[in-house]
């Protein structure tokens, strides 16, 4: 992949990667909470034959600035249209796990011309009554006790057991990336997904859209993904046995499979 950047109206530095087939339709992955463009690193490869790809850094995470907050994920979602716009591509099959799920479904429903189709992987349009309380005080937790406090917490939401026994390297790559975080980007992150409701934004979309969920996914669950499926016309549904909230990385062939049907290549 191909890194270049680029510069908001606000000032802000998005990085992001380029890669695959130049002149294939068109895939933008978008990572999840505290991870970076290098979080779909195990996909991209099951892939770049039949795709033009893009990853980036969403605000605060990578090397993109880390400004201190408060974000939106409508913010995220234009952010994403700029480095589509700087990568010179209208359309594309756009995808997220996640905190990109969510940025994913904020960017089709404020871009919805520009979405040719819709992944929503691990991820949910609510979370929630209780959700502003308990991402902030997740967040909060990161500031005040710094994020390798919360590492025993993530590693188990985000890998099945078979998987982290068998696959240590992996899961400590990803525990690397977690840590990097600046705790007060990790914490305005935090408080954009408590406060994220897209709820009133699924019955308008009209492009071919998927959902994927771990059977035992604990951050959302397979009920949320099941609501957020039936409320997207036409949308459909697939449950990858034994995965968690991390699919991407766990199962990268399945994901891979899922996001190419999607695209009907």
């Amino acid at each position: 992949m191909t890194p270049f950047s680029v510069t908001t109206g606000d000032g802000a530095t998005i990085a992001a990667f380029r890669g695959g087939r130049a002149g294939a339709p068109a895939m933008l992955l978008i990572h999840s909470l505290a991870m970076s463009a290098s979080f779909w690193d195990r996909v991209v490869p099951l892939l770049a034959d039949r795709f033009e790809l893009i990853t980036l850094d969403c605000r605060g995470h990578g090397a993109s600035t880390r400004s201190p907050g408060p974000y939106d994920v409508r913010g995220f979602a234009d952010d994403a249209a700029a480095v589509l716009d700087a990568a010179g591509i209208d359309r594309a099959l756009v995808a997220g796990c996640s905190m990109g799920g969510c940025v994913a479904l904020a960017f089709a429903i404020a871009h919805p011309g520009r979405t040719r189709a819709l992944g929503l992987i691990d991820t949910t349009a609510w979370y929630g009554a209780d959700a502003p309380a308990a991402w902030r005080q997740r967040g909060e937790q990161g500031v005040r006790q710094g994020l390798a406090s919360l590492v025993a917490f993530q590693t188990t939401r985000w890998f099945s057991d078979d998987f982290r026994a068998d696959h240590p390297d992996i899961v400590q790559a990803m525990v690397e990336l977690f840590v990097a975080n600046d705790p007060q980007c990790y914490a305005a992150s935090c408080d954009m997904l408590g406060a994220a409701d897209l709820r009133a934004g699924l019955a308008g979309l009209a492009m071919p859209a998927a959902v994927i969920v771990g059977a035992e996914d604990y951050a959302t669950p397979v009920a949320m993904a099941e609501a957020l499926a039936a409320g997207i016309s036409g949308a459909t549904i697939e449950i990858i046995e034994a995965g968690r909230h991390l699919t991407p990385v766990q199962c990268p062939d399945r994901i891979a499979a899922f996001l190419a049907e999607l695209s009907g290549r």
